[in-house]
């Protein structure tokens, strides 16, 4: 098992402890906050040891699980790395493009695994059509929550838009054309709502929406591309898969359930897809994936990397809508 710390008690961070706490994959050493108030709501609900010096719970660990407000990502994570531990930081990586790159060359220099939680990436939803997801050619999404102070402390792009950022990077194999967006500040003193139109030198184009104060709570996703319609509910873990092929015009099957003939009059024939979605806990599994990644010293699902590169497009974004 391997040794890890928690950083950060607060919502989030309460999260990551409890399932440190009853893994398989890790031995729980401790947390560290520096909110007193934050540690003494832990230590009244958990028996969880306390570590008063970040240092001394870095020292005792092999994998560091930051989990504490973004700013304090960068250097928790530097000193983590040259001190040689593991380190899996939630998203975003850092609040800096620059930081998060000297993070990624750190842990090469140190020979350690970083890992950034881009939790959506192992929603069971997302993992079911994955395979599916070939070629998008276009991309609607749309990430919508009530307000929360919480998350004020950066602006929505960074807050809620990154983690569609990184889905639509992840299925997007090809370099970015052109960025367009705009966004605007209701109630924080960032942009508190904010579209965004990214275009691919494939051609393929992603149109993301996030609010943070939305009545309701919306985590939905469009994917189209040659012959298949693919929409995915992250919230409800729900998805609706439809794909076409062409119809043997040689075939004297008349039976076929759904037809439908195109502009040039080629028939196909619509089919509907129920991919099999596992129940599962996503922050667990990505716990434990990076884990196992540690054991057989192989590169993690969402790298350093993949973070540094959702970072850079998310204040892309940003400056866009400065402009």
């Amino acid at each position: 098992m391997l040794k890890i710390g928690v950083f950060g008690a607060g919502h989030l961070g309460k999260t990551h402890l409890k399932i440190a706490a009853a893994s398989e994959a890790y031995e729980l050493i401790g947390f560290h906050d520096p909110d007193p108030k934050a540690v003494d709501k832990i230590l009244a609900q958990y028996e969880y040891t306390y570590f008063k010096s970040a240092d001394d719970l870095i020292a005792a660990v092999d994998v560091v699980d930051i989990v504490t407000p973004t700013l304090a990502h960068f250097e928790l994570a530097k000193r983590a790395i040259e001190a040689k531990k593991h380190v899996f930081i939630e998203k975003p990586i850092t609040t800096s493009v620059d930081d998060a790159k000297t993070l990624v060359q750190l842990a090469k220099d140190h020979g350690v695994l970083g890992q950034v939680g881009h939790v959506e990436r192992f929603n069971p939803a997302f993992l079911a059509v994955k395979p599916s997801l070939t070629d998008p050619m276009f991309i609607e999404t749309h990430r919508l929550s009530e307000f929360n102070p919480r998350g004020t402390d950066v602006s929505v792009v960074l807050d809620l838009m990154i983690h569609d950022i990184d889905i639509v990077l992840s299925v997007v194999k090809s370099p970015i054309k052109h960025i367009h967006a705009s966004g605007v500040a209701v109630i924080s003193e960032t942009p508190d709502i904010s579209t965004a139109r990214i275009e691919f030198e494939n051609g393929c184009v992603a149109n993301l929406t996030a609010s943070r104060i939305s009545l309701k709570k919306m985590r939905k996703s469009r994917f189209f591309q040659k012959n298949a319609y693919i929409s995915l509910d992250f919230l409800t873990k729900k998805v609706e898969l439809v794909k076409m092929k062409d119809v043997d015009p040689q075939s004297s099957n008349e039976e076929l359930a759904l037809l439908l003939t195109n502009a040039e009059g080629k028939k196909k024939q619509i089919y509907f897809e129920n991919p099999d979605i596992q129940s599962s806990n996503a922050i667990q599994d990505e716990l434990e994936h990076f884990a196992n990644c540690i054991h057989t010293k192989s590169t993690p699902l969402v790298s350093l990397e993949d973070g540094t590169r959702a970072l850079e497009v998310a204040y892309h974004i940003i400056q866009k809508i400065g402009h």
